[in-house]
């Protein structure tokens, strides 16, 4: 699937020619970021209202969130800001507590973020099967295409907050038909665009055509100033603790929250999920982009990239943020591979707020539907579907239940659910390849050799002591791991009573073939010896029964 999008890459010749700043890479930089602020600015404010919080404080994020991470970032091309797969736990908390409680949660968040990175723990996002992978950005996909439907209402004033948003009525008729024209309108532009020109990244060609008939023709559709009025300056930032004396200022004056162990107890385990969706999504996302941009590496500076923005944003009145797939597809579909394209982003986005939210407020929303509805064409793995048939039932199982579980609950869920699975299956799988040949030994007269074959962990300890015999067995038996591995303490702990039984039947285990690590694990046990004359490759050279005159521990 992943190759595929580097395919489709290819075939629109998005990949820069040439790793240096030229003028006509800097152009195409600069037109991807122009064109990610314009996508972001709709989506910063309907995050912002998912979260229940004032559109500002969405675009805080993105602004913050956006430059710091450009800035520093794991992956050159990534976009970051306000996401939904956020805003969903935010909610909660904004409604329970208020939202002072989440700046404070923010900013823990992005610490706990930091953390994560300093300890290079992002590299276990490897861990992450390919199938979860093909479910993540399947369930994405969904969700991004379930979050335009939105648009489809009829705008109307929310209420208490005064901010134009969707009043939960449908559109119908002849409003209805003329979205859906500018939507395919802007779809159309898309894909037909690349093959007449890329001097203009296609996405900014469909919103300035669309919008361009839509402002000239006085076309009456719903438009971003809709969803909320963006007019106006940055109001004073803020600073989200109260160190005892009343009073504040910024955009909430007098709400902030106290510094004390009971806002602690408060915001830590919000700011636990947050952390992890945030990181999970971002390195997923990083992963997806790697793919795509034939780059490597990076996690753990994406992981601190995304701790010191949050940790800032937090302070300065934001709701913090992650990686956006949508506009992270946008971006290097528009042909972005540099820092320069996020950093113009959020600078785009800054002067759209200051000096040009009267014209962003004009942009008509079915123009952006038909941008993320492109993103979502190109984000589902189509070929997931393909290969449904042909590969293990397990591994078809977990695509589909991490797509399902992204839809109805969040990502970091989902890709756990998805691991666990992935895990439990392979596990399973392998404890059922535990089994022995047995044949005489040509060493030694009389005695029976056991040729493991299959690894012994926890899962197959049972199919392990099945194998053997005790009863009927020599009273010489050798158990050979050359084709087998030791892997845990169950493993150990099989062995041990495995000599146990031997022991008390009063006949002789030895080990073979065991590499250095297992030899040193075992030689703790207390029941067992090793029989080293056909063990070269692993240097074991010690018998405890001849340097001891008794089983000794191995």
């Amino acid at each position: 699937m992943l190759a595929a999008f580097a395919e489709r890459l290819d075939a629109h010749d998005l990949k820069p020619t040439t790793k240096g700043l030229t003028p006509s890479v800097l152009r195409i930089e600069i037109l991807s970021g122009l064109t990610v602020a314009l996508a972001l600015v709709p989506e910063a404010v309907a995050f912002a209202f998912v979260a229940g919080v004032h559109p500002l404080v969405g675009l805080y994020a993105a602004f913050i969130v956006g430059l710091i991470t450009a800035l520093i970032g794991g992956r050159p091309g990534m976009i970051s800001g306000a996401t939904g797969a956020l805003a969903v736990v935010m909610v909660s908390l904004v409604a329970q507590h208020g939202v002072e409680y989440l700046f404070a949660t923010v900013i823990l968040m992005g610490l706990i973020q930091l953390f994560v990175g300093v300890m290079h723990w992002g590299r276990f996002i490897r861990l992450v099967p390919h199938p979860v992978m093909l479910g993540f950005v399947n369930g994405l996909a969904i969700v991004i295409f379930l979050a335009q439907l939105g648009q489809f209402q009829v705008p109307g004033s929310a209420e208490g907050g005064g901010h134009g948003m969707a009043s939960g009525e449908w559109l119908t008729g002849a409003p209805l038909f003329l979205m859906l024209a500018l939507v395919a309108l802007t779809m159309a532009i898309i894909w037909i665009m690349p093959r007449i020109t890329k001097v203009v990244p296609a996405p900014l060609a469909g919103i300035g055509i669309v919008a361009a008939i839509v402002i000239g023709f006085g076309l009456e559709v719903p438009r971003v100033g809709d969803l909320a009025s963006i007019s106006g300056t940055f109001p004073p930032f803020h600073m989200p603790f109260s160190f005892g004396g009343a009073g504040g200022f910024g955009l909430y004056g007098d709400l902030l929250a106290p510094f004390n162990l009971e806002t602690l107890y408060i915001i830590a385990p919000y700011a636990v999920i947050l952390a992890a969706i945030g990181l999970i999504e971002s390195l997923l996302t990083l992963n997806l982009v790697g793919e795509m941009t034939g780059k490597r590496g990076g996690a753990s500076q994406e992981c601190i990239a995304q701790g010191v923005a949050n940790t800032v944003t937090g302070f300065f009145g934001g709701m913090g943020g992650c990686a956006m797939i949508g506009q992270s597809m946008i971006n290097v579909k528009s042909g972005g591979r540099t820092r320069v394209a996020g950093i113009v982003a959020a600078l785009f986005l800054l002067a759209f707020i200051l000096f040009a939210s009267g014209l962003i407020e004009q942009i008509p929303l079915a123009a952006l539907v038909g941008v993320m509805f492109m993103v979502v064409i190109g984000t589902f793995a189509w070929n997931s579907l393909r290969i449904m048939r042909k590969v293990p039932l397990t591994d078809a199982f977990v695509i589909v239940l991490v797509t399902v579980v992204t839809v109805w609950t969040d990502l970091a869920t989902a890709v756990v659910v998805g691991v666990i699975v992935s895990a439990l299956a392979y596990a399973w799988n392998n404890a059922q390849r535990i089994h022995a040949v047995t044949r005489e030994s040509a060493s030694e007269k009389g005695a029976k050799v056991y040729e493991i074959e299959g690894p012994l962990f926890f899962g197959s300890t049972d199919g392990f002591n099945e194998i053997f015999d005790v009863e009927n067995d020599p009273n010489t038996v050798i158990v050979d791991f050359n084709r087998s591995r030791v892997v845990d303490q169950s493993a150990l702990q099989a062995i041990e009573a495995i000599a146990g039984r031997y022991e008390d039947a009063g006949k002789q285990i030895r080990l073979r073939h065991l590499s250095r690590d297992c030899h040193k694990l075992l030689s703790k046990a207390g029941h067992l010896m090793v029989d080293s004359d056909d063990d070269p490759d692993y240097e074991i050279a010690v018998d405890y029964s001849v340097r001891t005159g008794v089983l000794g521990g191995h």
